[in-house]
């Protein structure tokens, strides 16, 4: 399914990719200083802040994911595109002023000052590593199949074409570049996505004739509990849960307000981040349903690309592509960016204490460099990615981010919180999110395999057999006589053998295949109820967090200067409370219109 695109389509592709790098190699000239290279210069005003946060949030899996979802299931799926805009207004309204007022340059320096050492380690380690392994690959995978789809080009060129395009921006300005060609990038995927989904409609014949093509059940958000993908329980109660961790404490997202000129900046940009996040329902989810209307032959992945190459006229197919460009780079530059930003904060400056500011801007160039590679010598991989291996490699952040959710939320509204608290959620929420995922890989693999009687603890631990050091060493050639013994064993030890002792093996193996298919929205309700369980149990049982140590991170202690590596001078600090009425008021409209679309499509 390929295009063929004329002049004028190129000229539009051609000017876009100019604009860009034109922009990105103008703020090279102003990054020279740790702040002006990571957060661009703590000068960011709302409407950048805003759009930056809307266009590092859509992807090429948004135009995949989202119009094969809405072509398959109907409207269902945009309920995570509204629920954002509450995280939206829950990170302008209460996360913003403790963010600016401390100072910080990433995620995991804040949950330090908060918590101590071991949850910033824990936090940085497990960030870039999700990003390289996850944001990267899939960004990737989806942006390549996607082209591949629309302009039939093959994924290896695609693939290398985005990651040195993006590369040279990202590397050159730092985070202003990335920010203001994301503003230009939200102006071009919008318009685009916006052109496609109105010439859509108006080929179909209008939105009656696409409510007469579709069953009624497409336009009804609300799904009933047993609902395989949008329970209507995991909605309200488990999505919001990744939504706190996703747009108020993930760096990819959250680096664009630690940027802004002031709380006020920031607060307003991200409500009107909140206004943006509206949209994609009604352009990328619509464009679906639409495709799926007009089309017997298009299902699922299928439906944008779908549109693109037959409904659109020659000119407005440049915007399009243009846009579906913007929405792959803008995510790509946001990752290269932030992974940058926490090692060199988070790993080299901790270790180079005395490090120049110009030191520091050279490693952060540097580090993007080697994101960049990376991300090139993942290029041979992308291949060999399925539809489903895609999911999963989605399904790692949902798994890991309730514990983090809960350690930040709580954190800012209870002072008695403590690091060892933190520490304890965090670990026990990485474990039980891992043995989810393994669960659900191990279960789906037997089902497909045609498995009968499906024996999970015991697949568990041929699987965790793997993971010894004999057969780490027999991979990296090593000779030395390493034990055997392995995670495997482990868990046999633990879990299967104390179960067959006490006469339960099948209530485990029944536990098992429950924790594998409960619906991942559910299971990160339950996630996160055990994480701050054990983040109050623990903290109440130990030594309460110093005075001084939660300084301005609390609620309780919002008055009180923060403290930290390098606290603000008391005349930089910004005011505990920084807001207007008109903030007030869009920020209970944009709740209003939220409430509309849900009442009208109940």
């Amino acid at each position: 399914m390929n295009l063929t695109i004329g002049f004028v389509d190129l000229l539009i592709i051609v000017a876009y990719f100019y604009l860009v790098l034109c922009i990105g190699f103008y703020f090279a000239r102003k990054g020279k200083t740790s702040t002006g290279y990571f957060l661009a210069g703590r000068s960011v005003e709302w409407w950048a802040v805003g759009a930056s946060l809307f266009a590092s949030n859509i992807s090429s899996e948004h135009f995949i994911g989202l119009a094969g979802t809405g072509a398959a299931s109907g409207l269902a799926v945009g309920h995570f595109e509204l629920l954002a805009v509450f995280c939206c207004l829950t990170l302008g309204w209460v996360f913003v002023p403790f963010y600016l007022r401390s100072g910080v340059f990433t995620m995991p320096e804040f949950l330090e000052r908060r918590y101590g050492a071991a949850s910033r380690w824990y936090l940085t380690t497990v960030s870039v590593i999700a990003y390289v392994l996850t944001k990267i690959s899939v960004t990737l995978f989806a942006g390549s199949l996607l082209l591949n789809q629309v302009l039939d080009w093959d994924i290896i060129t695609s693939c290398l074409f985005l990651v040195i395009a993006t590369g040279l921006y990202t590397i050159a300005g730092g985070l202003g570049a990335v920010i203001y060609t994301e503003v230009m990038q939200t102006i071009v995927l919008v318009g685009g996505a916006t052109i496609l989904t109105g010439m859509g409609l108006y080929q179909l014949g209008g939105w009656n004739e696409l409510a007469a093509r579709l069953d009624p059940g497409h336009f009804n958000m609300f799904k009933a509990i047993d609902h395989p993908d949008f329970p209507w329980t995991g909605i309200i109660f488990g999505a919001p849960i990744l939504g706190i961790w996703y747009w108020c404490t993930d760096q990819f997202i959250v680096q664009r307000t630690l940027g802004a000129k002031n709380i006020n900046h920031a607060r307003s940009g991200a409500i009107f981040a909140g206004y943006l996040k509206l949209l994609p329902l009604f352009i990328m989810v619509l464009p679906g349903m639409i495709a799926a209307a007009l089309y017997a032959d298009i299902n699922g992945d299928k439906a944008y690309p779908a549109l693109v190459t037959r409904v659109l006229p020659s000119g407005l197919k440049g915007i399009v592509i243009a846009g579906l460009l913007a929405a792959i780079m803008s995510s790509l530059a946001s990752c290269f960016n932030s992974c940058s930003t926490l090692i060199t904060m988070d790993v080299y400056k901790k270790i180079r204490r005395r490090a120049s500011e110009r030191e520091l801007v050279f490693f952060g160039r540097f580090f993007t460099l080697v994101i960049v590679l990376l991300g090139i010598y993942w290029i041979k991989f992308i291949p060999l990615l399925s539809g489903e291996l895609y999911i999963y490699l989605q399904s790692v952040q949902a798994y890991i981010s309730p514990p983090i959710a809960a350690c930040f939320l709580f954190g800012v509204f209870f002072a008695r919180l403590n690091g060892k608290g933190a520490f304890c959620s965090l670990i026990l929420g990485f474990i039980l999110g891992a043995l989810r995922l393994i669960l659900e890989l191990l279960y789906k693999m037997e089902v497909k395999a045609g498995v009968e009687n499906i024996q999970l603890p015991e697949s568990l631990v041929q699987f965790m057999r793997q993971f010894s050091l004999a057969n780490l060493g027999a991979k990296l050639n090593l000779t030395a006589n390493l034990p055997t013994y392995s995670l495997g064993d482990l868990t046999h030890a633990l879990l299967v053998q104390p179960a067959a002792s006490l006469g339960m093996s099948d209530q485990l193996n029944e536990g098992f295949i429950w924790l594998a298919t409960i619906n991942f929205l559910h299971f990160a309700i339950l996630l996160f109820g055990v994480c701050t369980v054990v983040l109050f149990l623990i903290s109440f049982i130990t030594r309460r967090p110093l005075p001084e140590k939660i300084r301005g991170l609390t609620f309780r202690t919002a008055k009180e200067h923060p403290m930290g590596e390098t606290p603000m001078a008391a005349e930089e600090l910004p005011p505990v409370q920084t807001w207007s009425w008109l903030q007030i008021f869009f920020s209970i409209l944009a709740a209003a219109l939220v409430g509309a679309i849900w009442y009208i499509f109940r």
